[in-house]
């Protein structure tokens, strides 16, 4: 049974920084292309990034572009999303997938995590 469970989320302040981090069971985790989605109320889900098998290739919403950085530790099962420079409307669920095609799209991703609540005050 693969299971993908999300933490790291929180309450933090605008500038802050915070660090998600996903571990993916029962799926060999080196074979499959990861990502991290999120959304807001009132908002489509959106995605945020995505990076390929090995970590060599990323992909990034120009909404977070410069101050997000994804990687993966295949070695831990783990995924990670280092989140800098927080603003406001950074403000989300957010949420981990595993997929097997090299497509930042959420179409492409069918194993999901329940998400993590991103909250940035003003």
């Amino acid at each position: 049974q693969v299971q993908v469970v999300e933490s790291g989320g929180g309450l933090v302040q605008a500038g802050g920084s915070l660090r998600l981090s996903c571990t993916a069971s029962g799926l060999e985790f080196a074979n499959y292309v990861m990502g991290w989605f999120r959304l807001a109320p009132g908002k489509e889900r959106e995605r945020v990034s995505c990076i390929n098998w090995s970590g060599r290739t990323t992909y990034y919403a120009d909404s977070v572009k410069g101050r997000f950085t994804i990687s993966r530790d295949n070695a831990k099962n783990t995924l990670y999303l280092q989140m800098n420079s927080l603003k406001p409307e950074d403000t989300a669920m957010y949420y981990c997938a595993a997929g097997t095609v090299y497509e930042c799209d959420s179409g492409s991703f069918g194993y999901w995590g329940q998400g993590t609540q991103v909250t940035v005050s003003s």
